[in-house]
């Protein structure tokens, strides 16, 4: 086992003049293997053409060549695939390549194969240098083949070593810009999740805190406003009838804030019609508080049924606290693709305009209900002047008019 080696990364190779193999997929990966293959092929074929051309004294040193060139190519090509540092072993390959094709034009072929090595296997200048002194090796064995008479035999691999080097080049761009446009496409990508985590979690804080105001705050408020007007008038029997009233009024805000711990649903509340439904929860806060029903009535959605019932039971609350109000009234009505909800009182009446901005002493309510309702694609208005009532109105659509 090796100890005491460190890790080379990328940046290190390049900076040797040693490229990393391509990473797995690319398309440089499949055509390096089909590279090899083909030298492999051409190195046996060449072989075996100059065997059966000159006698066996020459091929002592050619076989030798060729062999030394053979064993130099399979141990650059699996350094390289395994990302290791192959300068000096691609070096003495081209060189030990540059003397047998010289000696043996019958193996230029092969340069193709080693062009290809020489690119894949180093960076920068070390790979422009390397390839060239292939593709100077090849022109000098084939000029040498032809006597020294063919100028297309000198030019022809220097020619075609520049057009391969232009080619593998703009492969090499692509292949790069490729990778940077996937990674810039994941960290997008993982930049939107994040986002989309923390706007999940802001918009479950912020239904959280509308079904806490909806309920538990607003159940805690009235019942508080019972008890101290029991306690201004107690022992009169009025005293007594606050009393029970804020009883009933804390037992029914537990159970709805054990629900709310649970699934921050309403148990047993589904199993009621709506309008009934509507009535029950305007009656916690003000027992006189009227219902009146236009349209047929049928089921809606359970996320438009919650909406309903808390802007109904929010609304009532405020008029409870703070209208002083001798009338409220609760109109639910059905229209073919939508629900409506109409909370009237003749109460004290304020400015919506200057309506108190949410902080700890409170101004929750009205932004809670209109979230509520927006949030399902719906309506929401209050209409309101200080002493003339007011009017809090809810529009939610329902699909397919159910």
């Amino acid at each position: 086992m090796r100890t005491g080696v460190p890790t080379a990364t990328p940046a290190d190779h390049i900076r040797q003049g040693v490229r990393p193999h391509p990473a797995a997929g690319t398309s440089l990966g499949s055509i390096g293997t089909a590279v090899h293959l083909g030298f492999a092929v051409l190195l046996v074929a060449s072989l075996v053409r100059y065997i059966m051309r000159h006698s066996p004294a020459d091929n002592l040193l050619v076989l030798g060549l060729a062999a030394a060139a053979s064993l130099l190519y399979a141990a650059v090509a699996v350094l390289a695939r395994r990302g290791r540092p192959g300068l000096p072993w691609m070096f003495t390959l081209v060189a030990v390549w540059a003397v047998l094709v010289v000696a043996a034009p019958s193996f230029a072929w092969c340069s193709f194969a080693l062009f290809f090595l020489c690119r894949s296997a180093l960076a920068g200048r070390a790979a422009y240098i390397a390839a060239g002194t292939t593709a100077a090796a090849t022109a000098a064995g084939l000029y040498r083949l032809s006597g020294g008479t063919d100028l297309a035999m000198l030019l022809g691999p220097v020619a075609v070593g520049l057009m391969l080097t232009l080619v593998y080049d703009r492969i090499q761009h692509d292949a790069e810009e490729q990778r940077r446009l996937n990674a810039e496409v994941s960290l997008a990508q993982d930049q939107l999740a994040a986002s989309e985590r923390r706007a999940g979690t802001m918009a479950e804080r912020e239904r959280v805190s509308r079904e806490i105001h909806d309920t538990v705050t607003q159940g805690l408020a009235s019942s508080l406003l019972l008890l101290e007007a029991a306690d201004r008038s107690w022992p009169a029997p009025g005293a007594q009838a606050d009393l029970r009233q804020a009883t009933a009024l804390l037992r029914i805000n537990l159970s709805e804030t054990r629900s709310l711990v649970h699934d921050l649903a309403s148990p047993g509340i589904d199993a009621t019609p709506l309008p009934d439904a509507l009535c029950l929860a305007a009656r916690q806060y003000v027992p006189g508080a009227t219902l009146l029903v236009t349209g047929e009535p049928r089921q809606v959605p359970p996320e438009v049924r919650h909406a309903l019932l808390r802007v109904a039971q929010s609304a009532v609350s405020n008029i409870a606290l703070h209208a002083d109000a001798r009338t409220a009234a609760v109109t639910v009505g059905f229209l073919p693709d939508s629900v409506t909800l109409d909370i009237y009182d003749d109460g004290a009446g304020f400015d919506p305009s200057a309506a108190t901005p949410p902080s700890n002493a409170g101004g929750y309510g009205l932004r809670a209900m209109r979230q509520r309702v927006e949030q399902l694609g719906g309506s929401f208005s209050v209409q309101s002047a200080p002493g003339e009532g007011t009017i809090v109105a809810a529009q939610l659509p329902v699909e397919g008019g159910r």
